[in-house]
């Protein structure tokens, strides 16, 4: 018997309710296609949590799929805190179904005897790593598919440190919710095990958000910023206003038909601000009232995108490499003494950018795998060192250590503060961006991801992945390759003396190819989504501003190219 039939077999027997059982038998007789991408796996929780889309079947978010992770959560809790009283701090986005599935997961956890904070009202993601270490708590849970389509939820776990499971954490868990039966999971919940959480949380997070930002930005009580910013119909519709306005920036103005939280994200283009129609809007109101900054969050707030102004005063959208680096130069300048157990922080992915700010101030840099998880663990490793900021391409950005993960509504106050610094000075975001790149190099970064839906999608990113790992490119546009990194090998080849040299990081479905030039190319499968995900760095040196447009269009030119030759 194939996978599917047991699966479907087991789906129609007496462990589930007979609502799940006539829309499997529907689904079954209506869309086979559905059904069979519905069935064909169990939906996995992976090394951060789990991602699907909203359906019935083993391979979808419902009831069952997050009342087996939970069990299988509970079961560890229990088993590593055999006298200790388990305490979990849970809450839910924006997402459809979010408030339904949280009380779900808040049944099995009670029912199991672990006391529940439980967020009555949706919440930002950097609020429940927060809370957990704010309430002390043995982990946290936030129902959320972050910046996914409108058809997905996910769970995402945290641990008492308050950043994400990791190493070995991680595959325990994973060990443990795969030992459980759907028929093994208690929906019974004891009420008197769930507490309610009041705004008191909030309070202390903006609290200390603007303390952080105070002893970093300027001096200067000047505010004069005009703002601009859309929630993107997600949970940062009512902190992150708060919390600009209790900085001081009253010259905000929101994109109001995208302020309410809505799981169909009904009014955007795109919920995700690392794609840049997601600010459109948001920009047309810009126009209309001169102001100097727009900003957008994703569903859960932990991504942030940005537009401001350029040289010619038009509106661009800033990439997640690019806000890192102006914010991280920013940040270390403004620390007034480095101390030699200072460093900052980012992903193997992103622009190598951040290396060279790193060795030009001398402070030192750790790269981490794709995943702002691994950030936030290097928090919590390394406790006798000072963690100054760190960030990754897909505009995620962390200053301070409060939260452990990123963070888009105390980064959205960082920028807004550099941006108030430069206009009080006549400058802008943007000429600081190429300042930057006449300090420390002209990078240019570009994602492109190629979705590949269903089972034969799946075959298609392991085929692509594995044919460049057998054949890899000799050149990279012109410039020979001389650096191969294979993460699931943990292995650096160099290609000019054929030297061997191990990757200090754990394994992963990784690939990078560097050329004599410096041009990168890292391929890599999605984790949350079925994509497949290109990308591309490039670089020049630029002496002057008066040099940026030309030197700019080279750089676009010799990406174009590159992307032509792999996608």
């Amino acid at each position: 018997m194939d996978l599917i039939s047991k699966n479907f077999d087991e789906w129609c027997s007496n462990v589930f309710d007979s609502e799940t059982i006539n829309q499997v038998k529907t689904l079954k007789q209506k869309n086979q296609k559905d059904f069979n991408d519905s069935f064909y796996k169990n939906l996995e929780f992976g090394t951060g949590g789990m991602r699907g889309i909203m359906g019935i079947g083993p391979n979808r978010v419902n009831k069952y799929t997050f009342g087996k992770t939970t069990q299988g959560i509970c079961n560890f809790l229990k088993s590593i805190n055999k006298k200790k009283e388990i305490s979990v701090v849970i809450g839910h986005d924006c997402r459809n179904n979010g408030k339904k599935l949280q009380k779900i997961v808040c049944n099995v956890f009670s029912a199991n005897g672990v006391k529940i904070y439980m967020f009555d009202s949706l919440k930002p993601t950097p609020l429940i790593s927060f809370a957990v270490r704010y309430l002390n708590c043995n982990c946290g849970i936030v129902l959320t598919a972050s910046h996914n389509p409108a058809e997905y939820n996910g769970y995402k776990v945290y641990w008492e440190d308050g950043g994400q499971i990791v190493p070995p954490i991680d595959k325990k868990l994973m060990t443990e919710i795969d030992k459980v039966k759907y028929s093994d999971i208690n929906f019974k919940g004891n009420t008197k095990l769930i507490e309610l959480l009041d705004e008191k949380i909030d309070e202390t997070y903006i609290k200390k958000s603007l303390s952080f930002v105070k002893s970093i930005s300027s001096k200067t009580d000047l505010k004069n910023l005009k703002i601009v910013f859309t929630s993107l119909h997600g949970t940062s519709y009512k902190l992150l206003p708060e919390l600009l306005k209790k900085s001081g920036f009253n010259d905000l103005k929101l994109v109001d038909n995208q302020m309410n939280p809505d799981g169909n994200f009904t009014n955007v283009n795109s919920s995700n601000p690392e794609d840049s129609s997601s600010l459109l809007e948001a920009i047309e109101l810009a126009k209309r009232y001169n102001s100097d900054l727009v900003i957008g969050t994703d569903p859960d707030a932990d991504r942030f995108g940005v537009a401001v102004k350029d040289l010619d005063n038009e509106f661009v959208h800033i990439n997640g490499n690019q806000s890192m680096v102006v914010m991280t130069d920013y940040i270390i300048s403004k620390y007034r003494v480095i101390k030699k157990n200072s460093f900052i922080a980012s992903t193997v992915v992103s622009t190598p950018m951040m290396n060279k700010i790193a060795n030009e101030n001398n402070i030192p840099i750790m790269l981490s795998l794709t995943g702002f998880k691994w950030i936030g663990k290097m928090i919590n490793d390394y406790k006798d060192l000072n963690f100054i900021c760190g960030g990754e391409e897909s505009f995620g950005f962390l200053s301070g250590d409060f939260v452990r993960d990123k963070d888009a509504l105390t980064s959205s106050l960082i920028i807004s503060e550099i941006c108030n610094e430069l206009k009080n000075k006549g400058s802008s975001f943007f000429e600081r961006l190429i300042n930057c790149y006449i300090k420390y190099g002209f990078y240019m970064e570009k994602l492109v991801t190629q979705t590949e839906m269903g089972s034969e999608g799946s075959k298609k990113i392991k085929e692509k992945i594995n044919s460049l790992r057998k054949n890899p490119p000799i050149r990279l546009n012109d410039s020979d390759t001389v650096l191969i990194y294979d993460y699931d090998k943990s292995l650096i080849k160099d290609n000019r003396n054929g030297k061997i040299s191990k990757i200090e990081l754990p394994k992963s479905n990784l690939m990078i190819f560097e050329s004599a030039d410096g041009t990168r190319v890292a391929i890599r499968p999605s984790g949350t989504e079925p994509k497949i995900k290109f990308y591309f760095s490039v670089n020049t040196k630029l002496k002057s501003k008066d040099d940026f447009s030309t030197k700019e269009e080279y750089l676009n030119k010799k990406i174009n190219l590159l992307i032509k030759q792999f996608v």
